[in-house]
């Protein structure tokens, strides 16, 4: 897994919020940019995968040398930071209405943003970048919560559990898709391969519940389906236990 703000603060700062860099005005003028390169990289992970996400296969993808690519930034660390608040800055954050409305709208927004880019999943941001898509994000969530009139360190907190329960269940919904594009085989073909497994190992006796909800209709969806209804759910109980300490 990656892990973002490993990089050289300074220079990821600067090169988060664009802040202009000296350079002589002599010399050729430069072959790329660094929002091309951020876009070039967004491209090659969204097809292959963080991990083909090279310094030497990004610049083969921009047609130029790899050492171009360090006279704009210093690494790899540096650059993911650059993705990911690159991919906060895509999230539609203009939506009005009550405060659940534009909670709801950020996680609609969340699903379709991990499903353009799964590799988000594979990116630890307990450092986050401090870049605009951070910021931005943020700042939307908290404007919402505060028309709960909670205290500040509570709707702080109700912020925090919204990004870590969406995120986990955007990116758990994205799994799907991707893994279903890498391996050519559908969700339920690769569950109508492993029938075997519900017809000689499991055991009802052993596991009542599980073999309850079978026969209830606990398990009448497809895996996608079911995360979709999960993260439907989870969302609505969070909600419903934030508003639950909304002051009356």
């Amino acid at each position: 897994m990656e892990r973002s703000g490993g990089g050289d603060p300074r220079e990821t700062l600067r090169l988060l919020w664009r802040s202009p860099q000296t350079r002589s005005g002599r010399g050729r003028p430069p072959k790329v940019s660094l929002d091309k390169i951020v876009a070039a990289a967004l491209a090659v992970a969204d097809r292959d995968g963080l991990d083909a996400m090279t310094m030497d296969r990004l610049a083969a993808s921009l047609g130029v040398g790899t050492m171009t690519l360090y006279t704009h930034v210093p690494g790899k660390a540096e650059l993911v930071d650059l993705m990911v608040d690159a991919a906060w800055q895509e999230l539609d954050l203009t939506r009005s209405g009550s405060w659940r409305d534009q909670i709801e709208h950020y996680a609609r927004q969340n699903v379709t943003l991990h499903g353009r880019h799964p590799w988000l999943r594979a990116v630890s941001t307990v450092r986050p970048p401090l870049g605009p898509g951070l910021l931005s994000r943020s700042n939307f969530l908290l404007a919402a919560l505060s028309m709960t009139r909670l205290p500040a360190a509570e709707a702080s907190a109700a912020s925090d559990a919204i990004v870590t329960f969406v995120d986990g269940a955007a990116a758990t919904l994205a799994q799907y898709t991707q893994a279903e594009r890498i391996s050519g085989q559908s969700d339920e073909d690769w569950w109508a391969a492993r029938q075997v497994f519900w017809e000689t190992v499991f055991d009802p006796a052993r596991y009542p519940a599980i073999e309850q909800a079978w026969l209830n209709g606990g398990f009448d969806r497809s895996a996608a389906e079911a995360a979709a209804h999960a993260l439907d759910l989870g969302l609505r109980a969070l909600l419903d236990g934030i508003d639950a300490r909304v002051p009356r």
